[in-house]
């Protein structure tokens, strides 16, 4: 929470002596910024050392300055200018490295005098979590408060040197009992399918969530470890989109469907006119569907086939070569043509630009009950393309492996892996590669 703040303060701070390079400055600082979110040197760590962290802010601090020189450089043709603004960047790099060092050994007081302390649940009972709980209960430098440990009804009856607080069934109740933060998976006496279905509810999902990893060399690369005792810890990324993450999202989806909207409007006028000649009356066609946590809404496309009747709209699964189908709507389809009303979905709050596709309710039912994370997908607005499609799953493949691309897609989000999809989208319709 003060990192952030500091980091800003010191990279500003020569702006004090002197306004003439305000704009190099404030640019540094930006970007400095940023790249230090996106690097995650503003996420939690349980392990705290400023000799740990000091490779990672001298690498950022490296690729900021390298930016900035070269778009100063390419502005002014001025040695003297760009070396004095350099000057300035690095008082502020010997500043901020000064301020995040002083910051974490605040952090570091703060937590040993037990003045900043989360609650801590293990999940597990064994001989990993006794040790944790030891660890956490003798050095308080971890910022951890165990209180307790939660895990099935047969290890609980088997007896443990640790205080069992409850069962998976009361895990929810026991969060907001003992105002749970952090919740650390060690060795659980839990499948592992029924342990994910556990952490998936809302009040697990709020919370801070770790792993101890089991598996030698499981570590990521290029990330930095962290540890309790030297007890290996992985932080499990939140797997749904909220927050400044949605925000994000959401804002580049209000973009790109206006942007899309305005270019693509002739193209829009010519499918309008290619379905009135195709199939007459009804150029739109609305179909219910369901989206983020299960709401229904209409989506629109261009109507590329003409179902016998209401009820076979809802449950007739459209496959290849379908008799239906005329050839105007065959090409739409096959180059997704058919979609592009939908850009108003988007608009309206009903769809993003990339997520899982939506499907009708009954089909989202019988899925549902066949494939335990189908119903998964629905943790995120549903969308105008998704990965399952641009990796082949389209039409009559498997439902088991769309849902498992979509999920994917979901706990692996960021900005570029929608861009990815986006230009695999428009390759696979310059390809002709649709239903």
């Amino acid at each position: 929470m003060i990192a952030a703040p500091v980091d800003a303060a010191a990279l500003l701070a020569p702006l004090l002596a002197s306004d003439q390079y305000w704009r190099g400055t404030l640019a540094m600082s930006a970007l400095t910024v940023t790249v230090f979110a996106f690097g995650g040197l503003y996420q939690a760590r349980r392990h705290v050392s400023f000799l740990d962290e000091l490779p990672g802010l001298c690498g950022h601090l490296l690729a900021a300055a390298g930016v900035v020189a070269l778009i100063a450089g390419l502005r002014h043709d001025s040695v003297e200018y760009v070396a004095g603004m350099m000057r300035g960047v690095a008082v502020s790099a010997a500043l901020l490295i000064l301020g995040r060092a002083l910051t974490l050994a605040v952090v570091l007081f703060a937590r040993r005098r037990r003045w900043v302390e989360h609650n801590a649940v293990v999940l597990g009972s064994g001989p990993v979590a006794v040790e944790l709980a030891r660890l956490m209960r003798r050095y308080p430098s971890y910022g951890l408060r165990f209180v307790g440990c939660v895990d099935s009804s047969a290890r609980m009856r088997e007896g443990t040197s640790l205080p069992l607080v409850g069962t998976f069934d009361d895990l929810g109740k026991i969060i907001d009992l003992v105002d749970c933060d952090v919740l650390i998976i060690a060795e659980p006496d839990c499948h592992e399918p029924d342990l994910m279905e556990l952490l998936r509810r809302p009040e697990c999902a709020s919370r801070d969530l770790w792993a101890v990893a089991r598996l030698w060399g499981s570590r990521s690369q290029g990330r930095q470890p962290d540890h309790i005792g030297a007890i290996p810890l992985v932080h499990v990324r939140h797997v749904s989109l909220t927050g400044p993450r949605w925000a994000l999202k959401r804002a580049s989806d209000m973009v790109f469907a206006s942007v899309a909207l305005l270019l693509l409007s002739p193209v829009l006028a010519l499918c309008a006119l290619a379905t009135l000649v195709d199939g007459g009356r009804g150029i739109f066609f609305r179909q219910e569907r369901i989206g983020q946590y299960g709401r229904r809404f209409d989506v629109i496309k261009f109507r590329s086939m003409r179902p016998d009747n209401d009820q076979e709209s809802k449950t007739n699964w459209s496959i290849a070569n379908d008799r239906r189908v005329g050839p105007i709507g065959r090409f739409m389809r096959r180059t997704s043509l058919d979609e592009l009303p939908q850009l108003w979905n988007i608009l309206r709050g009903d769809m993003t630009v990339v997520g899982p596709r939506p499907e009708r309710p009954y089909f989202v039912e019988q899925f549902s009950a066949e494939h335990p994370d189908y119903a998964m997908r629905h943790r995120v607005p549903v969308g105008l393309t998704g990965l399952a499609q641009v990796s082949g799953l389209r039409g009559d493949t498997p439902i088991s492996d769309r849902a498992r691309f979509d999920n994917y897609y979901i706990e692996n989000w960021s900005l570029w892996l929608d861009v990815k999809v986006l230009l695999r989208t428009v390759a696979e319709v310059f390809r002709g590669g649709g239903r």
